[in-house]
């Protein structure tokens, strides 16, 4: 018997430098604009982190546990479908039990997590590497929204797309589409794509997913705030602020803001912005969609489907998309 330790698989980190806008520059854009807006991806910060992990513990906040709940049932089928020592690719690097799930259950030959923040891609890398030791890591900081090029060791392998959490939906439909197209270039005519997306569904459901009774998302929503105050040198009162989440019919979308409960002056990154009572901060979109639209928007993207999964009450989907 031997007792040879298995193979380590291969690690080894891409850096393509992606262009990151000057936040100064773009907060200040954004507060000057008329509607005002900031982009979500300055939720984010450490303390942000922290608190979206406790929205997608909440009651109201179905989404994480019913995609949970889904890959659960359906992982083994979904790995049916793919062919062996794939590449998979995930669009935002994590090191969630999801990802695990997948990697458990998919047994790629190599995984490729892509993310524009360098020293969280690595992190969360060096940590999956760690538990899966025989799989080929090779972490790539690149912009998602863009196309990128592979690892070269991966080129010869048959390639799946990860991109679950409904993020699709913090896109423009058009933005959507475009960043689609952009992964069905990367995968190739050969590849597939699995993706959760979030369903449209009873206001009332939609709209209680995103102001939860104990204020944990309007207290991630009015943490923005307190990430310009440290980052920018800013001084906003959250206390002159109120979050505020509705759905608009029309847009299929959910919405969040932040509204100035008062006629107000705040300096951010030494320039005045004003503020008028009642005028709001749009903070995020968060769309829906009917199979039927989204399976018409990744069809414009050139990806066909292999097989849908939905929850008994037809509130989430998961798709298994295919590139050729």
């Amino acid at each position: 018997m031997s007792d040879q330790a298995a193979p380590k698989g291969d690690y080894h980190f891409y850096d393509y430098k992606p262009a990151q806008d000057d936040m100064a520059d773009e907060v200040l854009q954004g507060l000057t604009s008329s509607p005002k807006h900031i982009s979500p991806k300055y939720f984010y910060d450490t303390a942000g982190s922290l608190l979206f992990e406790r929205i997608t513990e909440l009651k109201e906040y179905y989404l994480t546990r019913t995609e949970m709940a889904l890959f659960n049932a359906h992982l083994p089928d979904i790995a049916d479908q793919l062919p062996q020592h794939s590449c998979l690719i995930e669009y935002g690097s994590g090191s969630s039990l999801k990802i695990r799930k997948v990697l458990e259950n998919l047994v790629p030959r190599a995984y490729v997590p892509v993310d524009i923040s360098s020293r969280h891609l690595q992190d969360n890398a060096q940590a999956l590497q760690e538990d899966f030791p025989e799989l080929d890591v090779y972490p790539v900081c690149a912009d998602i929204t863009q196309v990128f090029a592979l690892p070269v060791q991966v080129e010869w392998m048959p390639k799946v797309a990860f991109f679950p959490g409904s993020s699709i939906g913090n896109f423009e439909p058009h933005e959507a589409r475009d960043f689609l197209r952009n992964v069905h270039q990367t995968i190739g005519p050969e590849g597939a794509l699995i993706i959760g997306v979030d369903r449209k569904k009873d206001h009332g459901v939609l709209e209680a997913a995103y102001n939860d009774a104990k204020g944990v998302t309007a207290a991630f929503n009015l943490n923005v705030l307190r990430h310009f105050n440290q980052a920018l040198s800013a001084n906003f009162d959250l206390s002159n602020f109120r979050h505020e989440a509705r759905y608009d019919d029309l847009g299929g979308r959910v919405q969040m803001f932040l509204k100035s409960l008062e006629d107000q002056e705040v300096q951010v990154n030494g320039e005045k912005v004003h503020f008028c009572a009642n005028e709001i901060i749009h903070t995020e979109n968060s769309y829906k969609y009917h199979p039927e639209e989204f399976l018409s928007l990744a069809d414009g993207a050139g990806f066909k489907p292999l097989a849908q999964y939905d929850d008994k009450r037809g509130w989430f989907s998961i798709y298994l998309l295919s590139s050729a």
